[in-house]
């Protein structure tokens, strides 16, 4: 019995202590340092050499939230992230940084990002 009451209070505190708040793309500059779910239209993709740049929620300059994908993780992504991401809603998971005045969040594998 005392094991069940173990398992139940861990399962419960591990859940509350990685929840992740679900933040509409608009409302991301109140969230920063936070780990988020937003979901949004992805509104363009720019590829350069060292990183991959996907705008969510406007197009670039405007978009509220840019996930970027440095080249060293490209690898793990089976398509590009144009043709997996652009044009398409999708959600990210991730902790919101503010990088130069813009809000991101960096993603390093596919599982963070999904088709809605």
């Amino acid at each position: 019995m005392r094991l069940i009451i173990l398992v139940i209070a861990f399962t419960t505190f591990t859940n509350i202590l990685f929840a992740q708040t679900k933040v509409p793309v608009d409302s991301v500059s109140s969230h920063i340092g936070e780990k988020a779910v937003v979901c949004s239209e992805v509104f363009g993709v720019k590829a350069l050499e060292k990183m991959t740049f996907i705008n969510m929620g406007a197009s670039y300059p405007n978009s509220p939230l840019t996930i970027v994908i440095f080249a060293k993780d490209l690898p793990n992504f089976k398509e590009t992230p144009a043709s997996l991401y652009d044009n398409k809603k999708i959600c990210v998971t991730g902790t919101l940084q503010d990088y130069k005045g813009k809000i991101e969040i960096v993603v390093t594998q596919p599982d963070e990002i999904t088709l809605q």
